[in-house]
């Protein structure tokens, strides 16, 4: 039996601001970014500012992340 669930945008906010921040984008930007995202407004409905800030929030995002799976791996691999 599936289950649905129903994320309110306060509680998506939260898990893109948390998840932003994780990986080194900064509190206000992540913070910024989170509300966008969270809102879920397709991309020709968002200011210019908007996407901006997206934007470059997410590539701090992917840049980090990618930061910490290499860092992770190595450490993984020096175990074994």
């Amino acid at each position: 039996m599936q289950q649905n669930f129903l994320i309110s945008v306060e509680e998506k906010e939260k898990i893109f601001h948390t998840e932003l921040v994780k990986y080194g984008v900064g509190y206000e930007q992540a913070r910024k970014a989170a509300q966008i995202l969270a809102c879920s407004q397709p991309d020709e409905l968002l200011s210019q500012q908007d996407r901006q800030t997206v934007i470059q929030a997410c590539n701090k995002w992917s840049t980090g992340r990618k930061r910490y799976k290499r860092i992770t791996s190595v450490v993984d691999e020096r175990r074994h």
